[in-house]
């Protein structure tokens, strides 16, 4: 083997996260932990009031029950690791768990941003078609559809993490960051790295801006529909399409300090505002909550 492969074979770097903000950790690790119980919360009350109530067995809620999953699977892959290194103050992670981390981040991050075109087609079809849903999103196409989204996602997200990982490491192993993301992992990396920036513009231009065109084409058609049909009731339940500007989305110019507070926003405060705009603003699963907990208390 050559030096570089022993080099990057042996590697454990060393995640900076706020260490360079040594005021407050115990006040950040506070606020980062509240957040994180209540995104786990949220999301498994979501899941489990769409799995038990059956006036939710239908393929929005399917959907969302997924999505919120994939929430509670996204921010435990970063945000205990940060709680973890904001109390040692070491950051030290090894080479396959930096890996392992960044394929995860991305592996999930995609799969919402793919989930999220889904969401707001079956939106289309139930207000625009809602004598066809039935049909276009029966169980099985939505089963088929999860399900697509996982297969097509997690091969081009393992190809990209090994593409990158591939390269030569040496000299600093000093990440500015308070997980393995693309950019810092790139700025540690020895010779050109011009092939593997292209590659992730493609994957990014896959799983970011095809599903964010048709999530605007879905919302044209049902805007287009009520404009018509000023006297259709019903409210068009809102999809938040900050995630699905920022996950995967390649950054190699920023500042690592911009990359830290970006990358801030969309695993931490994006998941915590999403049980907001999907449970606390929606009437069904309120309900659905409410005849729950009646049933425990009595």
């Amino acid at each position: 083997r050559t030096e570089n492969s022993n080099i990057t074979a042996m590697m454990e770097f060393v995640l900076l996260g706020f260490s360079d903000i040594p005021d407050f950790q115990r006040i950040r690790f506070g606020v980062f932990l509240v957040l994180y119980l209540t995104i786990l919360m949220c999301n498994s009350v979501t899941v489990l009031i769409t799995r038990i109530d059956p006036t939710l067995q239908t393929p929005m809620y399917f959907f969302l029950n997924h999505f919120s999953i994939l929430e509670i699977c996204y921010v435990t892959v970063t945000i205990p690791r940060m709680l973890t290194d904001l109390l040692s103050q070491k950051g030290r992670i090894s080479f396959i768990a930096c890996a392992t981390q960044m394929c995860l981040v991305l592996l999930f991050g995609g799969l919402e941003c793919l989930l999220l075109a889904v969401m707001a087609y079956d939106r289309s079809v139930a207000i625009c078609h809602p004598l066809h849903c039935g049909l276009t999103l029966s169980p099985q196409v939505c089963a088929q559809l999860v399900t697509a989204s996982w297969v097509s996602g997690a091969p081009v997200v393992i190809g990209q993490t090994w593409q990158v990982f591939s390269l030569p490491f040496s000299g600093s192993t000093t990440i500015n960051h308070f997980f393995c993301d693309l950019p810092p992992v790139f700025k540690l990396a020895c010779g050109d790295t011009f092939v593997n920036e292209i590659a992730v513009y493609v994957v990014a231009v896959v799983f970011i801006m095809v599903p964010f065109l048709l999530i605007v084409v879905s919302y044209g058609k049902i805007i287009s529909n009520i404009l018509k049909l000023r006297s259709a009731r019903g409210r068009v339940k809102p999809s938040p399409l900050a995630p699905s500007t920022t996950y995967l989305q390649p950054k190699p110019n920023q500042s690592e300090e911009t990359g830290k507070l970006v990358s801030l926003f969309y695993t931490v405060l994006i998941p915590t505002l999403n049980p907001i705009i999907y449970t606390l603003r929606n009437k069904d699963i309120t309900m659905a909550l409410r005849k729950l907990l009646r049933k425990l208390s009595t």
